[in-house]
């Protein structure tokens, strides 16, 4: 490790190997702490280059436990984390409408680190409980439309790893692979990342499968569509700026996304606005990622997949996938 991090420090790079094996040292317990925390710190310091988050991803994903889920054609819902903006949870409320929607949903998630509340801390708040068990999430996805993959469960290498994440309370580059090792491997993605840097390098990566992939970057920050200013779009058909008002909607304010000062707050948040009582600025920004997720999938227009994710919530499908995903989940 001492020559690893010599090399990085001297702004040299990993090849994909060696960051595949690097990243596999971490998980079987090759390093001590503060090896892992020096290792972590680098890449604070420095841009991660492709082939080393090609590398990193390739030893995730061998390490994992797979979720066999073919014939679903689900899609993983989710952002980066990491972008400092402590917004109530888009991407997991988004889920269930997409869900509600009849669009199938493989959700990959973890407890947040830079932020109050990610998506494993509010569902736990609610009830979840959470399964390593593949049979589970066929279950769960059977009779809601959506299953949830605790990223700790299915990536039971990373025990060395996390405790330490925890401890810097920053985002590392496991931010930046959270969405890219979900271990059922679906077919389709929405994935909001927290720089624009990070967009480009995922859709390069992204454009080597066979994915329907959307990626998302609002340009103020957001690792998802905010609606407080433009957003980047990268998919496997088109990059282009979108803004707020490209979808009908307003533009937003960053306060009228605050998630609240604790994991009660951010529960009761999700609640209200699944429940068909949110402000207009969050319903608009859980439709706004509800209907591209939508859209990726089914391959229609994003304004499409917005009306759907509409009616999904509006009917009450959305707040009855969360019903029964709880049932079989608690």
């Amino acid at each position: 490790m001492k020559e690893i991090l010599d090399r990085l420090i001297n702004n040299q790079s990993l090849s994909r190997n060696e960051a595949k094996e690097v990243l596999t040292g971490l998980a079987t317990g090759l390093y001590n702490n503060s090896q892992i925390a020096s290792f972590l710190t680098v890449y604070l310091m420095r841009a991660i280059q492709v082939q080393e988050l090609e590398g990193f991803r390739d030893a995730m994903l061998e390490l994992c436990n797979p979720v066999d889920l073919e014939g679903y054609n689900a899609i993983d819902v989710c952002g980066t984390g990491g972008d400092g903006k402590n917004t109530f949870n888009i991407s997991t409320i988004s889920s269930f409408i997409v869900a509600g929607a009849g669009v199938n949903v493989a959700k990959h998630g973890n407890y947040g680190v830079s932020s109050i509340s990610g998506s494993s801390n509010v569902l736990e708040h609610l009830g979840v409980k959470f399964s390593g068990d593949a049979g589970q999430m066929k279950r769960s996805i059977e009779a809601s439309g959506i299953c949830f993959m605790h990223a700790p469960l299915f990536h039971p290498a990373m025990k060395n790893v996390a405790p330490i994440r925890r401890e810097l309370g920053v985002k590392t580059f496991f931010n930046m692979l959270g969405p890219m090792v979900n271990p059922s491997f679906p077919p389709n993605q929405l994935v909001g990342v927290f720089s624009l840097e990070l967009a480009r390098l995922y859709g390069y990566l992204y454009q080597n499968t066979d994915k329907n992939f959307s990626i998302v970057h609002s340009l103020d920050g957001y690792d998802e569509v905010s609606l407080t200013g433009n957003f980047k779009l990268i998919s496997n058909h088109t990059e282009e700026l979108i803004s707020p008002e490209d979808l009908g909607f307003d533009v937003l304010k960053q306060e009228q996304l605050h998630g609240g000062d604790t994991i009660k707050e951010a529960a009761d948040i999700f609640n209200l606005i699944l429940g068909g009582n949110g402000s207009d600025a969050q319903n608009h920004a859980v439709l706004s990622n509800a209907g591209l997720a939508i859209a990726t999938v089914e391959q229609i227009s994003y304004s499409e997949g917005i009306s759907q994710a509409n009616e999904a919530l509006e009917s009450g499908k959305a707040i009855q996938s969360f019903k029964n995903f709880l049932s079989i989940n608690s």
